[in-house]
């Protein structure tokens, strides 16, 4: 039963669509109600993880499921594939959120990926594990919660077969760190044709049982926050670039460590530069290369919060010229595609590189680049919203950040199934 509290809250969410239900399974059974409204006794899903409902079936009969993960947050679906095959989709989606997020900043992204794949995906959009201060805990905590949460949901859908990660930010490390505890190697015969013939032959990777298919990251600072303006908001000034070095963890505790690389006390090789290969028992880069695509959104300005360079793990030279950013008519926002090559991976690895002083940021690169990349760059410098282009990338708020809605269809068309 909905309070009537429930059902003004839920109307600020939009009209329902007419005819369409949602079914939620929670701690008192399952509530059954319109499209648009959410039930106020559930204690395992918040308001903020429901603002992820879907308003996206549209259509007289059309109905969208959305059921509470035993990890936390929601599984949400479209049932047209439900009633039409009698099963559920294979491919589950799991998006990851930011620094003081929360899984309500995929709201907009979830729903057209249902929308336009409505027989073919499951997503589950984060939960309450990871948001707000729970996000200042340190990637590696982060990460196992967030692996934890997955085998959760994966054992809860049993029918899925295929997995994919979409990350925001600091959401990009959280699912490479947590892909690399839920790695697992099995022995299959590889055709020499096969999209990820630059694995070890003879071997493949399932991620939590699954196979993986794309790993996505929007603006994720991938090879941290330290100098070299990766963090643009401190103007590449060399004391403000000092001073966020040595005060970050006071901020933002352990994930600030990490981020930019002081978190050393152990003896060990800061968490990130351990991350771009396989220690100890994490296989990180067994993890990336499983997947069939890995794809790198990266804004080439206006992002206050994380540098191009970090976000498409390029060094600074083969960032593309101006000259070669131009805007594509269907996605206006996005600039430059690269779809990446294998063959090439170590071609800006010279000898002279080689012999200049240990870098960790040039460490990171190598390591990250042992596997290809697409990168999409891009723009919305002739945008009002290009000064929040960090969470436009995202479409974190469509109402701040709508311009960003050709980038999550940029993603959302060239999605793998």
């Amino acid at each position: 039963m909905l309070a009537a509290g429930s059902m003004s809250r839920a109307a600020s969410l939009g009209p329902g669509i007419p005819g369409g239900h949602r079914r939620i399974r929670c701690a008192r059974g399952v509530a059954r109600v319109k499209l648009g409204f959410y039930p106020a006794t559930s204690a395992q899903v918040t308001r903020r993880s429901m603002g992820c409902c879907l308003k996206a079936a549209a259509g007289k009969g059309n109905q969208v499921e959305m059921e509470a993960a035993r990890g936390g947050g929601v599984d949400i679906w479209s049932t047209v594939a439900e009633k039409e095959n009698g099963s559920f989709p294979e491919h589950l989606v799991i998006m990851v959120n930011g620094l003081v997020g929360s899984a309500g900043d995929w709201k907009f992204a979830a729903e057209q990926l249902v929308k336009k794949l409505p027989d073919e995906v499951i997503v589950h959009p984060g939960s309450e594990c990871n948001s707000s201060r729970l996000t200042f805990d340190g990637v590696d905590l982060m990460g196992e919660r967030l692996a934890k949460e997955v085998r959760s949901v994966v054992k809860q859908r049993r029918g899925v077969q295929r997995i994919s990660f979409v990350a925001h930010s600091l959401g990009g490390l959280v699912a490479r760190y947590a892909i690399g505890r839920l790695y697992e190697q099995v022995n299959t015969m590889k055709s020499p044709a096969d999209n990820n013939s630059d694995e070890v032959n003879g071997l493949e990777g399932r991620i939590a049982g699954l196979e993986p298919m794309n790993f996505i990251t929007f603006a994720s600072p991938h090879l941290g926050s330290r100098g070299h303006k990766q963090l643009p908001i401190l103007c590449g000034l060399p004391f403000l670039e000092q001073t966020a070095l040595e005060t970050a963890h006071l901020i933002v505790g352990r994930t600030g460590k990490h981020l930019f690389l002081t978190d050393t006390t152990d003896g060990r090789p800061p968490l990130l530069l351990r991350m771009v290969d396989d220690c100890d028992d994490i296989k990180f880069r067994s993890a990336l290369r499983s997947f069939k695509r890995r794809v790198a959104y990266a804004n080439a300005n206006f992002d206050h919060m994380v540098g191009w360079r970090t976000s498409s793990i390029r060094r600074q030279h083969e960032l593309p010229k101006h000259r070669l950013l131009v805007q594509d008519e269907k996605y206006p926002h996005i600039v430059h595609v690269d779809k990446g090559n294998r063959g090439n991976n170590h071609k800006e690895v010279t000898s002279d590189v080689k012999a200049q002083p240990y870098d960790m940021e040039e460490e990171m690169i190598r390591g990250l680049t042992q596997v290809s990349w697409e990168r999409v760059d891009v723009s919305f410098q002739k945008s009002k919203q290009r000064y929040v282009a960090h969470n436009t990338i995202q479409v974190k708020s469509y109402w701040l950040n709508s311009d960003g809605a050709d980038v999550i269809f940029h993603m959302i068309d060239n999605f793998l199934i």
